[in-house]
């Protein structure tokens, strides 16, 4: 899949979205699974299941997984006061995912400080969360990178319903 892709979230977040690269050529489909798990399946342009991701059961963190079902990695959440902050961790691997407070922009480092992918929310107002990603980096493929975002994605919407008070 290309390096530079866009997709989005859907209002109910359930069915199909199209990927698009940056010169708006689909180049596959991110299945929601259903409005009540935020699992997702990001298929490539012959509908064939690449990546997965969900919340295992009683689980806050965001397993992303090989169409076979094997575990690439896990997302979860770190803690600070200023900017938000995640952690996608592979067997091989430790990423840091982080922006500031009120910004929409994502920013993925290594442990070195090297800046893998960068995401950001590129929606209005009124419509469903929609992505930009950019993968800069040979040893994450954009089909993982997107179960990632979609991870981060999910874990902030379960934030904001605890906080709204708001069953999960």
């Amino acid at each position: 899949m290309e390096a530079c892709v866009y997709f989005s979230d859907n209002f109910f977040s359930t069915g199909r979205t199209d990927i698009y690269n940056k010169d708006k050529d689909k180049v596959g489909s991110l299945h929601l699974k259903s409005a009540f798990s935020s699992s997702v399946d990001v298929e490539d342009i012959n509908g064939k299941i690449v990546v997965q991701g969900s919340f295992p059961i009683f689980s806050n963190r965001w397993s992303v997984q090989h169409s076979k079902g094997e575990e690439l990695g896990k997302v979860k959440t770190g803690f600070s006061f200023f900017k938000k902050r995640f952690r996608y961790e592979t067997s091989e691997q430790s990423l840091e995912i982080e922006s500031p407070a009120m910004s929409k922009d994502y920013t993925m480092t290594d442990q070195s400080g090297v800046e893998v992918a960068t995401f950001r929310k590129v929606s209005s107002f009124f419509q469903s969360a929609a992505y930009e990603l950019k993968n800069h980096t040979s040893s994450l493929s954009t089909e993982e990178l997107i179960s990632v975002v979609m991870g981060v994605n999910a874990i902030e919407k379960r934030r904001s319903s605890a906080a709204n008070g708001s069953p999960t």
